[in-house]
């Protein structure tokens, strides 16, 4: 596989002819060739999507807000998860889009909120704050 991939074989071919994932694929590559990752070669990796629950008191505060095209994007195309009487927006976006709409929100976070809304981005802050040097993955 190795010797496939440096001679300019494709991974999408190279998980065809093992029979396996393109990320498994990716994965090998980095882990038998680390000189061949993006770190290595100064381009840095994107930042892949990550799913964060965000409770509704602050999804519905940041919708008025008025966020960026990002993070309204991020919130338009989220999922509602009802939870008894509210519910939980299912967000799926880049880390740092989690940051800048955490940051949006700051508002939530001084005494002139309601005790709820605090709690709530408070909730939100944690899951956000998770994501510090993990790689991207589902967190809920």
């Amino acid at each position: 596989m190795r010797t496939a991939y440096l001679e300019g074989r494709s991974i999408a071919a190279l998980a065809r002819d093992h029979g396996v994932s393109r990320g498994a694929i990716r994965t090998a590559v980095a882990d038998l060739m680390p000189d061949h990752t993006a770190i290595e070669e100064d381009i840095p990796a994107p930042e892949l999507p990550v799913v964060l629950d965000m409770p509704g008191k602050v999804a519905d505060f940041l919708r008025t807000a008025g966020p960026e095209s990002a993070e309204r994007a991020a919130l338009d195309q989220g999922v509602t998860v009802r939870r008894g009487q509210g519910y939980t927006l299912r967000v799926s976006t880049t880390p740092e889009v989690h940051r800048q709409l955490l940051d949006r929100c700051q508002p939530l976070d001084n005494t002139a909120a309601i005790p709820a809304q605090r709690k709530a981005r408070r909730e939100y802050a944690n899951r956000v704050n998770t994501l510090g040097g993990l790689r991207p993955e589902n967190h809920s």
